[in-house]
């Protein structure tokens, strides 16, 4: 007998100690804001991000309302719920979701003694060998 589990459009691991439902919440915010799910693409099901999560039915439903209620879903009966096509993401709505990596690197790089110019140096330097000197 063959199981096959539902793929996500998005990822997301989910941490011990966080609640679940704010990670989902995040990882599907961030993918739709960063164009990772695009405008009418289908989003799972209740059931099918239940399943492929292993979470409860009920978590499953509280995260699809709020990003129903958040303007980032459209639910169109007979054909599932859908990335919405009526909004575009704000450069303020991307910039707070980087605010907890943000965080998490300000946090490692304290620890490891590091000074506020060795952070942005560091990540200029980064962002040079990745993209090169685009803004």
């Amino acid at each position: 007998m063959c199981h096959s589990t539902p793929v996500l459009p998005f990822s997301v691991s989910i941490e011990a100690g966080k609640s679940p439902y704010r990670q989902i919440v995040y990882a599907a915010t961030k993918a739709v804001v960063s164009g990772e799910l695009t405008p009418g693409s289908p989003f799972p099901s209740v059931r099918e991000l239940s399943q492929a999560l292993k979470i409860n039915p009920n978590t499953a439903q509280k995260v699809v309302a709020e990003l129903v209620r958040d303007g980032l879903l459209e639910v169109h009966p007979g054909i599932g719920t859908v990335v919405t096509t009526k909004r575009r993401a704000t450069g303020a709505e991307r910039r707070v979701l980087l605010s907890s990596d943000v965080e998490a690197l300000l946090v490692d790089a304290k620890r490891l003694g590091l000074t506020r110019d060795d952070v942005v140096s560091a990540i200029d330097a980064r962002w040079t060998d990745l993209f090169g000197d685009e803004d």
